[in-house]
């Protein structure tokens, strides 16, 4: 199996309806500046969210969910090492959100 290049990638889970949640806009930000702004595919995910070389630092995700609530969601994180890939799912409800370090 090829081995991944170090990037950023979520998937989105609308548990309320216990499917993938599709045309989800994500956005990420690094150091405050707009890299990438993208839509989640019919299975959810954003394969890969960094336009070129991963660095190391700090970013944010912002999740633009289907929420009768949340209008938005914010996951900042460390990037401590670039040569790794960086999983980060989001699991959705219309009342509820968690979020973790994927693989």
């Amino acid at each position: 199996m090829a081995e991944r290049r170090p990037s950023i990638s979520t998937h989105v889970l609308d548990t309320d309806r216990g499917l993938p949640a599709r045309g989800v806009r994500v956005e990420l930000y690094r150091q405050g500046r707009l890299v990438s702004a993208q839509q989640t595919n019919d299975d959810g995910r954003v394969a890969d969210l960094v336009q070129g070389a991963l660095e190391a630092g700090v970013y944010r995700l912002v999740f633009h969910v289907p929420s009768p609530f949340f209008s938005k969601l914010e996951v900042e994180f460390n990037v401590a090492d670039a040569g790794r890939h960086h999983h980060i799912p989001l699991i959705v409800a219309p009342y509820m959100c968690a979020t973790y370090r994927g693989s």
